[in-house]
């Protein structure tokens, strides 16, 4: 309940500042199957820029507690790890074989919450291609809960001149992408390459859109 709240009050008094910082506009795929109202349990999954990507995330989904995963070094900040704490951050523990999050992910979503991750699990270098390969986890989250899996492209044009532009795509299910004749390990890797090819091609279709208006 607290969770729920602090996300209300911060959301309700940082709208008015974040509007000329980020200036996003939204896209969807096909907003009559998904649009920025989400009911009931999802993971919502996107490429990674900044740690930014979190901020526009919350005023884009603005009507539901976003449970974001969210990486150890940053809860280990002072006073940045209390705010995100009292966000609903949920912590991942890369240095370690700590799969905690995933449970309290689950968990969440158990209860009808929506769970922000970032599959990347870190910002890509300069010269990398993006987005980096997806970890497993999420996909294993998808297959464990059953939850649609929303995919989110954003360009990561914050703090500038340039608009902030995300677009929204249309669900996936994990456990309809199972081939029973494969492993678990093997179906995990298909979901999450299956997620990554959704992600690339939301960032085609959203460079096509802005070349077009």
């Amino acid at each position: 309940m607290f969770i729920r709240f602090w996300n209300t009050f911060v959301k309700i008094t940082g709208y008015f500042v974040q509007l000329p910082i980020f200036r996003t506009k939204v896209y969807y795929e096909d907003k009559n199957v998904q649009s920025r109202r989400i009911k009931g349990a999802a993971i919502i999954y996107s490429n990674h820029t900044s740690v930014w990507d979190y901020g526009v995330y919350l005023f884009v989904f603005f009507f539901r507690t976003l449970r974001a995963q969210m990486a150890e070094v940053l809860f280990q900040k002072k006073p940045l790890g209390l705010f995100l704490k009292m966000m609903g951050g949920i912590k991942v523990d890369r240095t370690g074989f700590n799969f905690g999050f995933v449970s309290r992910s689950q968990e969440i979503l158990e209860k009808g919450g929506v769970v922000l991750i970032f599959p990347e699990s870190r910002l890509p270098l300069k010269d990398e291609e993006r987005p980096l390969p997806f970890k497993p986890s999420a996909a294993y989250l998808g297959l464990l809960s059953g939850a649609p899996m929303i995919p989110v492209f954003t360009n990561g044009k914050y703090f500038s001149l340039k608009r902030a532009r995300v677009i929204i795509g249309k669900p996936i299910c994990a456990r309809e992408l199972v081939d029973e004749e494969l492993s678990e390990k093997e179906n995990i890797e298909r979901i999450s390459d299956a997620m990554r090819e959704k992600i690339i091609g939301l960032e085609r279709e959203l460079y096509e859109r802005i070349k077009k208006s």
